[in-house]
């Protein structure tokens, strides 16, 4: 895999976002339409205690990502109730078309307490071809449990013949800080299987294999079939020091799988890689594979975890 990196091809500090949003564009998703492409992302609002609140927000590109044609102007889906799971935020919103409809598949946040933040899967639907959805109930359809014990986040879903696919993350700990800051989690890829896109089995097993250490962090698988194949990109980094500490921030990582199932981890061929200089020099994060005609392209973050924007890649070869 090689690719060919486009830049930052959308800055959220550009455009009039809901809830005033000026900053923050994160884990690009798209939906191919028949003139556009439609990339979902999550930006953020501040409460009135100056919390940052996560919302979903969306723009439209030319069908080559050459040129945008309207960003969102109201809210895509609305964040939850008081005490359900994303009472405080949707990071990040999947989407996957089924039949006349739309399917949403959120990572809801809520605060905690002796730990920063909880997360749970939920799903919404849209009937308006993207533009809005709404939840199927006020509570999420995958959660912890005794062998994912918490943050069971980041829902990628795919369905390939009959059978609905995700590939999503859980957390296997939680970190203490040696200076008395918040702890910091550990967590890693899965699996689960569905025929409906609402019920969902688990595999019960681990997927990608670690590179760093044992804490290291995997967040956002992305998959994409091309050329025979199943092509897997995440993120990860080391769990602690990682937000300003280059050595140890975000980085793509790559896998292969000619079953779903079995997945081989190849990051020297994942292609693509930070600059010395640049939005993407010190973090690059938050994957996201799309085929647009005969092209396959790679939309992520940079630097600041999506605080400037996102940018794409081209695959050449």
């Amino acid at each position: 895999m090689r690719w060919e990196k486009l830049g930052i091809i959308f800055k959220p500090s550009d455009h009039n976002l809901p809830y005033g949003c000026t900053e923050f564009a994160q884990s690009p998703q798209a939906l191919v339409l028949r003139d556009r492409v439609r990339v979902y992302f999550s930006t953020r609002s501040r409460d009135e205690h100056g919390k940052f609140l996560s919302h979903i927000a969306f723009v439209d590109f030319e069908p080559d990502l050459s040129r945008i044609i309207d960003v969102s102007r109201e809210p895509v889906i609305d964040l939850g109730e008081l005490g359900c799971f994303d009472e405080h935020g949707i990071f990040p919103m999947n989407v996957v078309r089924y039949g006349d409809h739309v399917y949403g598949f959120t990572c809801g946040w809520s605060r905690r307490v002796s730990v920063s933040v909880e997360t749970s899967i939920g799903l919404a639907v849209s009937s308006d071809d993207g533009v809005t959805f709404q939840k199927i109930g006020n509570g999420p359809i995958l959660s912890s449990s005794v062998e994912e014990p918490f943050l069971v986040g980041d829902p990628f879903v795919r369905i390939y013949g009959s059978e609905w696919h995700m590939w999503y993350i859980h957390g296997t700990k939680w970190l203490a800080n040696d200076d008395g800051s918040p702890a910091e989690r550990v967590y890693k890829i899965a699996h689960a299987t569905s025929t409906d896109g609402r019920r969902w089995k688990r595999s019960g097993r681990r997927l990608i294999s670690d590179s760093l250490n044992a804490d290291e962090c995997q967040a956002l698988p992305t998959v994409v079939e091309f050329r025979g194949r199943f092509h897997m990109y995440f993120c990860y980094r080391e769990a602690i020091d990682f937000r300003a500490n280059r050595s140890r921030g975000y980085r793509l990582g790559y896998a292969y799988s000619d079953d779903l199932v079995n997945w081989t981890r190849d990051d020297a061929n994942a292609g693509i890689s930070r600059i010395d200089e640049g939005w993407d020099s010190e973090m690059m994060c938050y994957p996201h594979l799309v085929g647009l005609d005969d092209d396959l392209y790679l939309l992520y973050n940079g630097n600041q975890f999506g605080r400037l924007g996102f940018g794409a890649a081209r695959l050449v070869s």
